[in-house]
């Protein structure tokens, strides 16, 4: 019998969101390696949405097969600029990299989710975003790392929407909690479903 909520992640994003929403839940990060796990999916050729997919589901099973009793919500994100999948920058010297890559161009964010019970997944959603970033100037990536700081270094795409990050953009499709990580909406449709929250 499935007793409670855990959030396979260790992102604060994703703790928030679920707990604005009203969900009880217990944190346990998964103890996986994404480098790896990534690596060899890329060697196989797997396309940047499958990949988010299993990234996601290799958290959810590793948390569930020890946690038999629990919905487990694992999540991770992609992002993908022209068929190049980039992750987490390392340093600030990186992360400058990475916008000055983005800049002027369109990229997706894509963000998986999957539930596992008793050590299989029984749900599963890829939120898919577009955002296009504005040909921004060196002075604006400037003023804009002195202003947000290593907090870059916890974004794929080195941006705080919620933040001056907004201001990098020209346009932007898709659901804003699929940009800060997770698709929540449909995480807390299948919840309701399952009868694991208030309808």
């Amino acid at each position: 019998m499935v007793e409670h909520i855990i959030l396979a992640s260790g992102s604060t994003a994703r703790q928030d969101m679920l707990a604005r929403a009203g969900v009880a839940f217990g944190v346990r990060p998964a103890r996986v390696d994404e480098t790896a796990i990534k690596a060899a999916l890329l060697a196989e050729g797997l396309a940047p949405f499958d990949i988010a997919d299993a990234l996601a589901e290799a958290k959810a099973m590793q948390v569930s097969n020890r946690n038999a009793d629990a919905v487990v919500i694992g999540s991770d994100q992609v992002l993908e600029l022209d068929g190049v999948i980039f992750d987490k920058p390392r340093d600030m010297d990186q992360a400058r990299r990475h916008l000055e890559a983005l800049r002027g161009k369109r990229h997706r964010l894509l963000s998986a989710a999957v539930i596992a019970i008793n050590g299989r997944p029984v749900w599963r959603k890829v939120g898919v975003a577009r955002l296009e970033m504005k040909p921004v100037s060196d002075s604006f990536l400037d003023n804009y790392l002195a202003r947000i700081g290593e907090d870059v270094l916890t974004t794929v795409g080195c941006y705080k929407l919620e933040d001056i990050g907004v201001r990098l953009f020209s346009a932007i499709e898709g659901d804003w909690f699929t940009i800060l990580g997770m698709p929540l909406i449909d995480v807390l449709n299948y919840l309701e479903q399952a009868g694991l929250l208030e309808r």
